[in-house]
């Protein structure tokens, strides 16, 4: 069906950069908002940035400078520039998209996550 793969995590000193990636594949007829969401250990998941099909973006306030959200829509790909990095920073970071897929006689407009990349920032 559809698949959204995460790459680019790892562990980085403070004040480094890191760029995730995140592509979707299979039956897509589009997508809409794509997104960043990070979960640290006993904490809930929270969104990081958000960009909608027509490049508006939003950010939490605590990466607000710091992140960029940016998607190539050709190849069904959002991408998490992510600068100054603080060991606050450090969570797994999951891919969202809500995507519309073919169905028997229509479309349908779900949410797809994906599976996660530690993103580890400390000295």
């Amino acid at each position: 069906q559809v698949q959204l793969v995460e790459s680019g995590g790892g562990l980085v000193q403070p004040g480094g950069s890191l760029r995730l990636s995140c592509a979707a594949s299979g039956r897509i007829v589009s997508i809409n908002a794509m997104g960043w969401y990070r979960q640290a250990p006993g904490k809930q998941r929270e969104l990081v940035a958000r960009i909608s099909s027509g490049g508006s973006t939003n950010y939490a306030d605590s990466v607000k400078g710091r992140f960029t959200i940016s998607r190539d829509f050709a190849k069904n790909t959002v991408y998490l520039e992510m600068n100054s990095l603080k060991p606050e920073d450090t969570a797994v970071y999951y891919c969202k998209a809500q995507i519309m897929t073919p169905q028997f006689m229509g479309v349908i407009v779900d949410d797809y996550w994906g599976q996660g990349t530690q993103v580890t920032v400390s000295s």
